[in-house]
């Protein structure tokens, strides 16, 4: 929708903003404790908040340039791919607040990064979602097909813990906890992203079903 491209503009240019200092950060905290810039980047790419950002600047990207720029640019406007995104922000924005706020407390431009990539982000993607993304296509059918992303990336986590040890969130931890009790965190985990998925389609049907009847000429 041309009327919210310069929303969708600012949304971009913040999301990257605090994508770059959040990597700046995480290079300076391996650099730290011994480690090179490559291990700061590695650390960096295992969060599915980061992750997740990275998708919503490019949709919001997508969106301040129109459909006329390409192949890349045509599949992040998918209203489709938009709900999965707006799926994907919304989990990281509610298991940040429930669940990982307290486990540390970032002052200075950490605190800046940590608050765009999870405070205000999910809400402004959100807010985009519903003002520009046409919802007449969504079915209930691609809230399965949306769980690709949150299960590759489970499976992606397991992979590089079994190879470096590493977990990026303590309910993964697999050290701590033994596999059978991440697995089933996984599983409660991703009821929660289908619970979301599912308000958004209804939502998204709901807001299609509205525009479509006042649309429709009146007697």
């Amino acid at each position: 929708m041309p009327r919210c491209r310069p929303l969708a503009a600012f949304g971009s240019l913040l999301g990257w903003f605090g994508l770059v200092l959040q990597l700046w950060y995480s290079i300076r905290i391996m650099q730290a404790k011994g480690e090179d810039a490559l291990a700061g980047v590695w650390l960096y790419l295992g969060f599915y908040t980061i992750l997740t950002n990275m998708l919503v600047a490019k949709a919001l990207a997508a969106a301040a340039l129109g459909p006329g720029h390409g192949p890349v640019v045509r599949f992040f406007l998918r209203p489709g791919v938009q709900t999965a995104i707006a799926m994907s922000i919304a989990i990281v924005s509610l298991i940040y607040n429930l669940m990982l706020r307290q486990l540390w407390h970032p002052t200075g431009g950490l605190l800046l990064a940590d608050m765009i990539v999870h405070d205000i982000m999910p809400p402004l993607y959100l807010l985009y979602w519903w003002l520009a993304v046409p919802k007449q296509a969504l079915r209930w059918s691609h809230v399965l097909v949306w769980q690709s992303y949150p299960a590759g990336y489970f499976l992606y986590v397991m992979l590089r813990g079994a190879a470096d040890g590493w977990y990026p969130y303590p309910f993964l931890d697999v050290k701590a906890l033994g596999y059978g009790y991440v697995l089933l965190n996984a599983i409660v985990v991703l009821m929660a992203f289908i619970a979301i998925a599912l308000v958004l389609v209804a939502l998204g049907r709901w807001q299609a079903r509205r525009q479509l009847a006042a649309a429709l000429p009146t007697a």
